[in-house]
């Protein structure tokens, strides 16, 4: 600016010097017109600048979104072209299914057929299983019924074994009480399976080869047939044993069989005699030899053998009664 001023006051006094006054002031005004120009062109260049800035940075913005649609455009077309993939996969997929579809519709008629045959013979089955299941729960229920009787009767029969038990312990303890005393004589009393057995060996009844009871004995039976008429619904069996050594035999007695039988005859006319005991409660029998409580070949066994055993046995009428409803 220094420098323009400089040459511009050597020209002006170069003119002076050369040229008229009226010269020099239309010079000036050119000069201050150049001036003022220069100074609009300076501004206006500055203004031109602050715009080609903003004109660039608009222009890199615009250049970001072109790039930016460039690659949303390439993208798009990608997802177009798999959807357009994805199409043509779906129409053939759907090409199959109709055809798939459209041959079970041609086989549906026939299978319908077979499947409607088949529930009909399942129902007829099941119907026929049904009927039997009918049947068998009448079955049943009878059965149960029949179960249930039984299981009462089974309580009834129960009941009178266990009355019966108690009545032949009783009938034990009874028969011990009147014979008590002569258990070291020969005398043994037990249950066995329900009944008491009185066993009475021979010394305390017989002597050897007799068929007539001691004094003792008849003393014994007595005391026992006491017993015997209180208790009216006990059977009476009385049983003669021998050893097996044979009788020799004489006008009255044949054999050891036969003195078996009358010994137990004997014994029931003692115990009938001046009592109120029913006979036909009472069994005479005779075993001989053949049941023996020991079969050694000894004395001591034989003396054990001979023998006579009063088997006393309650009356079972009600459980006979019980087993008849069966």
């Amino acid at each position: 600016m220094q420098k323009t001023t400089y040459i511009f006051l050597i020209i002006t006094l170069f003119v002076v010097s050369c040229v008229p006054l009226s010269k020099f002031t239309e010079l000036k005004k050119k000069s201050d017109a150049c001036t003022e120009e220069n100074a609009n062109y300076k501004a206006e260049n500055e203004k031109l600048q602050v715009s080609n800035t903003e004109f660039k940075s608009q222009l890199d913005m615009l250049t970001s979104e072109k790039d930016k649609l460039i690659r949303d455009s390439v993208a798009i077309y990608k997802q177009w072209k798999q959807l357009q993939f994805d199409n043509n996969k779906l129409q053939q997929e759907y090409q199959y299914l109709q055809q798939s579809q459209d041959n079970l519709s041609k086989g549906n008629a026939r299978e319908s057929t077979k499947l409607l045959s088949q529930l009909q013979s399942t129902q007829e089955d099941l119907q026929k299983r049904e009927d039997q299941l009918v049947d068998k729960k009448r079955n049943l229920d009878a059965l149960t019924l029949e179960l249930d009787k039984k299981n009462r009767r089974m309580k009834e029969m129960e009941q009178v074994l266990n009355r019966k038990d108690s009545v032949v312990n009783a009938l034990k303890n009874s028969v011990s009480d009147a014979l008590m005393g002569f258990e070291n004589k020969g005398l043994t009393i037990k249950i066995v399976n329900g009944k008491v057995y009185v066993s009475l060996e021979e010394k305390l009844l017989f002597k050897s080869g007799s068929i007539v009871v001691d004094p003792d004995g008849v003393k014994a039976l007595k005391k026992l047939a006491k017993v015997l008429e209180q208790n009216k619904e006990i059977n009476i069996m009385i049983e003669g044993h021998t050893d097996d050594v044979p009788y020799h035999s004489d006008a009255s007695i044949k054999d050891n069989w036969d003195l078996s039988v009358k010994r137990a005859t004997s014994i029931v006319r003692i115990l009938l005699d001046g009592s109120g005991i029913d006979p036909r409660r009472f069994t005479a029998a005779g075993r001989g030899e053949f049941v023996p409580v020991d079969k050694a070949k000894t004395s001591e066994a034989r003396q054990k053998n001979r023998r006579t055993e009063i088997i006393l046995t309650p009356k079972l009428d009600e459980l006979f009664k019980i087993l008849e409803t069966n």
